[in-house]
């Protein structure tokens, strides 16, 4: 690979697209502009010259590809969700063994039926050779604190890989966003169904728990590490008397959350993440081919970082959390 490129990098939220998942995809067009929406399907569904030409010219050496959501995680059906995930699975594992040195891969899951997605988790990482899941939101209104989900997380942990939560619309839509269509999709109410999610699982007890649980949130973190003194400062006098934690709730984010840079090409939220969270639990991605390959490539080999911190959060962080 031509080292004059940049910075060595791994990218870990870049998407792909199957055609037996285009309906399910289809129920985000909401969030978008209706002249957009769909255009980037070839793309997506390219894991040939057009994807690796991008990664080349920005020294990618290794992409984890994940469906494009919302995939099972909109399917009511609990059987058709278990069967539609393992053909990902497969599809994607396929996929990669024409790129075994280039692709890697997040499991998709149904969480529909907790203990076998529990099962296909352990396949993906011990049979396929994935790094992990990615789960796109809520699954007909249950998120990821649910007790039912007690199986996956002790799974997760077991074969010390993470799951990666990924935005998606929320069960229904709160009256917040009424008359302001721009607001519910990328611009901010995936940001604000993401971040709830995570700190859910987090008030929850999950980790206390599963201390060894590994959660990663794209889009730097979804602005949770802007918050972590206040949410240290404010949870102890929340109206829910009953709650308990082993630590302080940043201190979660500093043992068990990372965050990445998808669909985020700023440095002040880079510098924040990285300060709030550590050097260690930030890590680059692109959010392909959603954002720019070239303008997220070119931003973090010139961001403001000392070369220490770039290798980490281009390569090493990622290197190590998912074992390449």
């Amino acid at each position: 690979m031509d080292q004059s490129s940049g910075h060595r990098k791994i990218a870990l939220e870049e998407h792909f697209m199957m055609p037996e998942f285009v309906d399910y995809w289809s129920r985000t067009a909401i969030n978008i502009s209706p002249g957009l929406f769909g255009k980037v399907r070839n793309t997506l569904e390219d894991f040939g010259e057009l994807r690796l030409t991008g990664m080349e010219r920005n020294n990618i050496e290794k992409a984890v590809l994940s469906l494009a959501g919302p995939g099972v995680q909109a399917e009511t059906n609990t059987a058709t969700a278990v069967k539609m995930a393992k053909i990902c699975n497969e599809y994607l594992a396929e996929q990669i063994s024409t790129q075994p040195g280039r692709y890697a891969g997040f499991a998709h899951l149904a969480l529909q039926d907790p203990l076998a997605a529990a099962d296909e988790l352990e396949r993906c990482v011990k049979q396929l050779g994935f790094c992990g899941a990615m789960i796109n939101g809520q699954t007909n209104g249950a998120y990821l604190d649910d007790d039912r989900f007690s199986i996956v997380w002790e799974r997760a942990s077991d074969l010390d890989v993470p799951i990666y939560i990924h935005p998606n619309n929320p069960a229904d839509v709160p009256y917040m966003y009424n008359n302001h269509p721009e607001l519910f999709g990328p611009v901010w109410s995936w940001t604000v169904e993401t971040g709830n999610h995570a700190l859910r699982i987090l008030f929850s007890g999950v980790f206390d728990r599963y201390p060894k649980a590994k959660l990663i949130l794209g889009h730097m973190g979804e602005t949770l590490p802007y918050q972590l003194w206040r949410f240290d400062s404010r949870w102890l006098i929340s109206n829910r008397g009953d709650m308990t934690l082993d630590m302080k709730p940043s201190d979660y984010f500093k043992r068990n959350i990372y965050a990445t840079t998808a669909g985020v090409c700023s440095d002040e939220p880079l510098r924040c993440a990285m300060d709030a969270m550590g050097p260690d639990r930030v890590m680059f991605s692109v959010d392909y081919p959603f954002e720019k390959i070239d303008e997220a490539g070119g931003w973090i080999d010139s961001a403001k970082l000392t070369e220490e911190e770039r290798t980490m959060v281009c390569y090493q962080n990622a290197k190590t959390l998912l074992r390449l």
